[in-house]
């Protein structure tokens, strides 16, 4: 038997482990599942024949090596600032490694040792990053092959909430990391380029930047800019492309919403507030605005923001129960971020028979033969369950997809890299197709960069 260790048992674990036990008995593997919570690493094995759940705390070092020796190759789902430690482990053992999670410089700087050593260090093969690669990659070669000239790429990506589960006014729960989504831009401004001009948007701005696409049987949606667009611009072989431009889907309205918590500062996670935990949720918003002797905190909000009532913006707000005078916050020394996401989890969590969505949109515009053209791609992808969701399958299954052909030799190429040559996507993007997860594509007549698709 051939031994895959995956380290991390969450939940976006759940599709991943189930493909592995599911070609177990066929391709001769063993599967060890190892996570800090010894019961939750059960739970995803269900006393599987070829699998065994071990209790693991990565920083105990003994026990990670242990581990790690005795496989033949390592998956690391653990949060992305520890997956260097079992990467040096991998070096030292010889052991070829898979993560989903961006290239660290830590990471990077393995490149020789993994080259030296044969090694496969394979990251940013789950769904952004990963599938986002591979797709992408897929239809520019396709082009370039054909005798093409890339002149635009624009890709947009969403974890959202199903049709069937959208229930609230904001159109969006978390079917990922919070946090995530609360500190979303910060940081820098978002960079990108727009017709051969390098344009920038900073934060307090960037939530009223938004494009806009349409998803045919899914409706409109909007997206706004991430912090930089250009990160894989020479990776893809685009030097030269006049836009290029990279963002993160949501539904219409919910950015000029979201821009309502920026103007108040409460996404802020530089400092804390003074005896958080005893603050009500009303206090909370009370705590950004002029004081008043007789002006309740509903009218000095609505002043400050300039909205009405019977405004949209007014009922999301009510929606969140920002207002309830009797909840507490309950977190010591918080941010205002770190307040933000607790009283959002409240509302934007996801109840036991809600499904997720992953909605990616891609446009291609180049040149061929002296004619402009465009090809717009999008994949949507609908989770099962609270088990199986849609970020769960997205992320696990191509990381596992990965694990088994690297094991099998059909990826050979060693060193510390991302999904973008053909010996990767074109087998991991067929397969995944047998799963449901696939793009289609149609060619448009080429429309290049549109400001009258820009809102804001």
């Amino acid at each position: 038997m051939r031994n895959i260790l995956v380290i991390g048992a969450g939940r976006s674990a759940s599709s991943l482990i189930k493909y592995l036990l599911d070609k177990s008995q066929v391709e001769r593997l063993h599967i060890t599942v190892a996570d800090v919570s010894l019961a939750l690493a059960k739970s995803k094995v269900t006393d599987h024949n070829n699998a065994t759940a071990m209790a693991l705390d990565i920083f105990k070092a003994e026990e990670r090596k242990k581990a790690i020796q005795k496989a033949d190759i390592v998956i690391s789902m653990l949060p992305a600032r520890f997956h260097i430690e079992v990467a040096r482990d991998c070096i030292t053992f010889k052991k070829h490694m898979v993560t989903a999670s961006y290239v660290s410089e830590e990471m990077r700087a393995l490149d020789s040792d993994a080259k030296e050593r044969g090694l496969i260090f394979m990251n940013e093969i789950g769904v952004d990053p990963g599938i986002d690669h591979m797709s992408a990659m897929q239809v520019i070669d396709r082009i370039r092959d054909n005798g093409g000239k890339m002149i635009l790429f624009e890709s947009f990506t969403g974890g959202l909430v199903a049709p069937e589960s959208d229930t609230n006014l904001w159109n969006y729960k978390f079917t990922w990391n919070p946090r995530n989504v609360v500190v979303a831009g910060q940081g820098s401004a978002a960079k990108f380029i727009q017709e051969g001009k390098y344009k920038y948007i900073p934060y307090h701005r960037l939530f009223r930047r938004t494009e806009f696409l349409n998803i045919e049987g899914y409706g409109r949606f909007e997206a706004y800019a991430n912090r930089d667009s250009l990160d894989y611009r020479s990776a893809y072989g685009l030097d030269d492309v006049l836009t290029l431009y990279r963002g993160t889907i949501r539904r219409v309205g919910f950015s000029r919403a979201w821009h309502m918590f920026v103007l108040l500062g409460m996404t802020d996670d530089s400092y804390t507030l003074e005896d958080s935990e005893n603050m009500s949720y009303r206090d909370f918003i009370n705590s950004f605005l002029p004081y008043s002797p007789s002006d309740s905190v509903e009218l000095k909000l609505r002043h400050y923001l300039k909205i009405d009532q019977d405004d949209i913006m007014w009922g999301k707000l009510e929606e969140l129960d920002l207002f309830n005078a009797q909840k507490k916050v309950e977190l010591k020394n918080a941010t205002p971020a770190q307040i933000l996401q607790k009283i959002l989890e409240d509302s934007w969590t996801l109840d036991e028979n809600d499904k997720d969505m992953i909605v990616m949109y891609h446009k291609f515009g180049f040149e061929m033969d002296g004619i402009k053209k465009q090809i717009d791609a999008n994949m949507v992808v609908i989770g099962d369950d609270q088990t199986y969701t849609a970020m769960a399958k997205t992320v696990g299954l191509p990381t596992a997809i990965a694990t088994l052909k690297i094991l099998n030799g059909e990826i050979t190429t060693p060193g510390v890299q991302i999904p973008i040559s053909k010996e990767i996507y074109e087998p991991i993007l067929k397969e995944l197709k047998e799963f449901g997860i696939a793009f289609n594509e149609v060619e448009v007549p080429y429309l290049g960069y549109n400001p009258d698709n820009v809102g804001g």
